[in-house]
């Protein structure tokens, strides 16, 4: 007979062993730009702090849920190739430590757990929410027919600020009705930034994607190309950012983050080399998630300027 602490212990295991699964720290990935563009969208606003407060706690919510269920179904989906591949074949779902089928039950609840925070924040949120789920749950299946999977995945992070513009303005216009570029450009940088460092991660599997027949930029062009397509893909996202601080009118803060951002990135490519992918990981998450922080910070910054 299993006493209750033996089914507490078990509990506590299988949630660590989810939250592992789903790389809870690679949040720091989307989460920091839909909290910069919470900021962002504040300027000319006059919005009491106890409501900015649960503003932000919605969106936070929101991303976390949103990212949570994409990464779920993701492990959910790639179970079978997981268990093929030497470099995942030791994830939770392959090696036993989790049933697929609590996975899916956790992607269900986090599904309808962002599309009820979504409900709450105003209608364009919740009418725009099952647009969001469709790109970050369809993304797990692009690299069955298609190499553009990158630009799938960077269209799912750049949709994070977007639904924060969203929470706070509660539309993508501006006053006189013309379409408000701004979180349009800051999502089209993240779009990018993601598809490029993404890119540099597909190079790992680039041998074992060729035999089972999936799809990539570096399957399809090889190593070295590749990663010369993750740098133009990352000097669009820093003219992006760059025409950002321009259009946007932004102030010294938000160059001095872009500029450094420009180092960080010409340093991530410069730890990759064809011949040697060894620093990949400390490229992937490292120095990306000094990316973001960064650009948080430069757009609180910038959305508390007066």
């Amino acid at each position: 007979m299993t006493s209750p602490a033996s089914t507490e212990m078990g509990v506590l295991a299988s949630c660590r062993e989810f939250f592992e699964m789903i790389k809870v720290s690679h949040t720091l990935f989307a989460l920091p730009f839909a909290i910069g563009a919470v900021f962002l969208a504040l300027r000319g606003q006059q919005i009491p702090v106890s409501e900015l407060l649960l503003l932000l706690g919605q969106v936070i919510l929101a991303v976390v849920l949103a990212r949570t269920a994409a990464m779920s179904f993701n492990r959910w989906t790639d179970r079978h190739i997981d268990g093929a591949n030497p470099r995942t074949m030791d994830r939770s779902i392959p090696a036993g430590r989790l049933a697929a089928s609590t996975v899916l039950l956790a992607t269900v609840i986090c599904v309808v757990g962002f599309l009820t925070v979504a409900a709450t924040i105003n209608p364009l949120a919740f009418k725009l929410s099952p647009v969001v789920l469709v790109v970050i749950l369809g993304y797990s299946w692009t690299k069955r027919f298609t190499s553009m999977c990158h630009l799938v995945l960077g269209v799912g992070l750049g949709l994070a600020p977007l639904g924060a513009w969203v929470a706070i303005r509660g539309t993508l216009m501006t006053v006189e009705g013309d379409i408000d570029f701004t979180p349009w450009i800051l999502a089209g940088a993240v779009m990018l930034w993601t598809a490029g460092f993404d890119i540099l991660y597909a190079c790992l599997d680039t041998d074992f994607d060729r035999q089972q027949q999936l799809h990539s930029i570096p399957q399809r062009l090889g190593i070295s190309a590749a990663l010369k397509v993750a740098s133009l893909l990352h000097l669009a996202m820093a003219l992006m950012l760059f025409w950002l601080w321009y259009f946007g009118q932004l102030g010294s803060p938000f160059l001095i983050a872009t500029s450094i951002v420009c180092i960080l990135l010409v340093t991530e490519h410069r730890l990759v080399k064809p011949d040697d992918l060894r620093r990949v990981n400390r490229s992937f998450f490292t120095l990306n998630a000094l990316v973001s922080l960064i650009l948080m910070i430069a757009l609180i910054i910038e959305g508390w300027s007066p």
